[in-house]
């Protein structure tokens, strides 16, 4: 039986090829960069005033004193967007601008319009009176402050949010590599599996389906739920496996149907087809049963175990993975966390263990066991936030001891206390 790490290495190994392709950035949010995306220009595009206020050459300013004030000459108004090129400028001339307007020489400090006086009067003013040294560069927003040409705005591998696009439409960049959007195919399985609200007491509600397609909305990732595959129905799924060969589909998950019962007929049924890797059965708990296949065609198939938990479980700590592989999106980190109580388990078995992440008031992280570890309870799943991987090895932990923790979302870097 595999252990986590080399199901994990095996998975990883076989990721799926996903192309890329160009798209608009406006329509870019969640998706994922498949380059690193540079600046193509300066911003600010040129110098230009935070305040409004007076333009002013600041080296005609340096003789002025309480004692020796001069009068500077309003040459003109000028607005964020106005074209700043004016043909000639006297010595001792000043211009008023708005913030956002563009600054050009011999104008190099602003004065915030609180600090002036005027000449004759505010209301019919043609000067204004200076009678301080101005330091050059005050109140400037200055060329490239913000982004240098050639500045890393994304890397490869990251989330594009609303954060870039704005940066992106500032900086005038209207296309984007992406990694294309890969197709999964969600089929749940079992006659006992029923999608209506009333049931009896020996059928249960299809929540395996509804979960993954709920997670996956976070993901640049398109999502198929399929018609429940009954206990019987081996010629049927035959059929569907062939359909999603021809179709090409991406990524094949199944729920249920792995394990070593009578009606367990999707191992059986997946080898017969041309692969190029296979396993069954992962030392881990919950999800034991686990089942991974490549085929020949690039597409990839997950049979997980069909209890809630060991689906959630699996698909968080072996599709995941094989999806941010494949995405080539930035390896996620654990973050290393302090347990809060004692725990014990198989020694070579390595379990995935539902909590809650905190973080102490010195800042070190804390995870705490919740009770209810059974594959079939959900209940402790809905108040956790944070998954505890126990690795194989030890049979022990005692509080206080570090293990490492990942984030029911399948983000570290959103996790909340």
């Amino acid at each position: 039986m595999n252990s986590y790490q080399s199901a994990l290495k095996k998975i990883k190994k076989n990721k799926l090829l996903i192309k890329n392709e160009i798209i608009n950035t406006k329509n870019s949010l969640n998706r994922i960069a498949a380059k690193d995306v540079f600046s193509p220009t300066n911003y600010p595009a040129s110098n230009n005033t935070a305040f409004d206020g007076f333009a002013v050459n600041s080296k005609e300013t340096r003789f002025l004193s309480n004692s020796k004030k001069k009068k500077f000459k309003i040459i003109k108004t000028l607005a964020a967007g106005d074209n700043p090129h004016i043909k000639k400028i006297p010595k001792f001339s000043v211009i008023e601008v708005m913030t956002g307007a563009i600054i050009q020489k011999p104008f190099d400090t602003i004065i915030p319009i609180e600090k002036i006086k005027f000449f004759p009067n505010k209301l019919k003013a043609k000067y204004i009176i200076l009678q301080n040294k101005i330091k050059k560069n005050q109140f400037i927003r200055p060329i490239g402050s913000d982004f240098k040409k050639g500045t890393k705005i994304i890397k490869k591998g990251q989330f594009i949010n609303s954060s870039h696009i704005l940066a992106f439409k500032t900086l005038g960049i209207d296309k984007i590599f992406v990694k294309k959007i890969p197709k999964i195919i969600f089929y749940p399985t079992g006659s006992e599996l029923s999608e209506m609200k009333k049931i009896p007491n020996w059928k249960v509600r299809n929540s395996n389906g509804a979960y993954l397609d709920a997670f996956i909305k976070n993901l640049p990732i398109k999502f198929y739920t399929k018609k429940t595959i009954r206990d019987k129905d081996i010629n049927n799924f035959k059929r569907e496996i062939k359909k999603n060969i021809v179709i090409k589909s991406d990524l094949i998950i199944t729920s249920g149907a792995v394990s070593a019962g009578k009606f367990d007929f999707i191992p059986n049924v997946i080898k017969q087809f041309n692969l190029k890797s296979f396993f069954k059965g992962v030392a881990i708990r919950p999800g034991k049963p686990l089942l991974f296949a490549k085929f020949k065609n690039n597409m990839c198939f997950f049979g997980l175990p069909g209890n809630p938990i060991s689906t959630v479980a699996c698909f968080r700590f072996f599709v995941l993975p094989l999806l941010f592989k494949s995405l080539e999106i930035t390896t996620e980190k654990p973050i290393i966390a302090k347990i809060k109580n004692n725990f014990s388990k198989k020694k070579k078995i390595t379990r995935f263990i539902k909590g809650k992440l905190t973080f102490s008031k010195k800042g070190y992280a804390e995870f705490e066991i919740f009770k209810g570890q059974e594959s079939y309870k959900i209940n402790p799943f809905t108040k956790s936030n944070a998954w505890g991987v126990f690795k194989e090895g030890t049979s022990m932990f005692r509080k206080g001891t570090y293990i490492e923790c990942y984030s029911s979302s399948g983000f570290n870097e959103f996790l909340i206390n």
